[in-house]
């Protein structure tokens, strides 16, 4: 088996951020800045908010069934959102981040009242990133977090459940779900009965959507890998806009010392907020 260490590492994040954008893949993802050492990661309210909620939600699986809600959510989700005060969470004023943490009450309410799988039996995976060799040949590890893992003990069996904070509904070409689909397959031992976006914003429920093929959603997961690895290989991350695009532009900004410093997060990444503005003065590439 190859060194992990020197592998390629890819997740559904990672890849969406290539497919949309190899600039921002490579900005988000490669560059550290070099002053600090550090990656960078510019903080949005939406992002926080989703953060926050996932938070919550996440941290149960590892209670038992009995005493999963014995701490009230939202009591959790008040302790939380006090590390995103402010700028940190990107909020540009308090009017704006009431705003955004009553959404995300609402949200958790919704789960105190229609609990539905999260107050069933629960697998959690034992890693603190889920990852395994999508091909040892080519050096490339596929990882990524679950939100949730139900399990259905009639067929001894789970039920992958990503939580969405956004109001509108997941392409049906994201590769998500069939990316979870193979770290639920490799990643632990119970066999994939089926899997769910949950709406947190408007659904009381899950909302179940097929299972892929896991061949094909392999072959084309590694397909896409193989040209991650080959644009790090050879340094090619180049925007298919000559003028940027939404995705690698905010980014720039950063490098142009056009966005504000607001902390570091506990994975080391130097966290930025921006003034939208300031993209209107962004109108090429910087070459690093």
């Amino acid at each position: 088996m190859p060194d992990k260490f020197s592998a390629t590492w890819i997740s559904y994040t990672s890849i969406n951020d290539f497919l949309t954008c190899p600039r921002a893949y490579f900005l988000k993802n490669v560059y550290r800045d070099p002053k600090t050492g550090h990656k960078v990661k510019i903080v949005t309210p939406a992002l926080t908010l989703g953060q926050a909620v996932h938070e919550v939600l996440e941290s149960l699986s590892v209670i038992p069934v009995d005493k999963r809600f014995a701490t009230p959510l939202i009591a959790r989700f008040a302790k939380i959102w006090e590390k995103y005060h402010g700028k940190r969470g990107g909020f540009p004023s308090l009017e704006v981040e009431a705003k955004y943490r009553q959404r995300g009450q609402e949200m958790i309410r919704r789960v105190i009242n229609h609990p539905g799988p999260l107050a069933n039996l629960a697998v959690k995976i034992n890693m603190d990133l889920p990852y395994f060799w999508l091909s040892a040949e080519d050096s490339i590890i596929l990882c990524g977090k679950i939100d949730w893992l139900e399990y259905l003990p009639e067929t001894d069996s789970v039920h992958i459940i990503d939580f969405k904070t956004s109001k509108l509904p997941e392409d049906s070409s994201s590769l998500q779900l069939p990316i979870y689909f193979l770290i639920a397959q490799n990643c632990q031992k119970h066999k994939v009965a089926k899997a769910s976006y949950w709406y947190l914003a408007r659904n009381n429920t899950p909302t179940e959507v097929p299972l892929p093929d896991i061949q094909e959603t392999r072959e084309k997961i590694l397909g896409i890998a193989k040209q991650i690895k080959l644009a790090r290989q050879f340094e090619k991350f180049m925007c298919p806009h000559k003028n940027g695009c939404h995705a690698c532009l905010p980014y720039e900004a950063i490098l142009r010392r056009q966005a504000e410093f607001v902390g570091t997060d506990k994975l080391k990444r130097d966290l930025y907020v921006l003034d939208r503005s300031s993209l209107k003065q962004v109108n090429e590439s910087t070459i690093l």
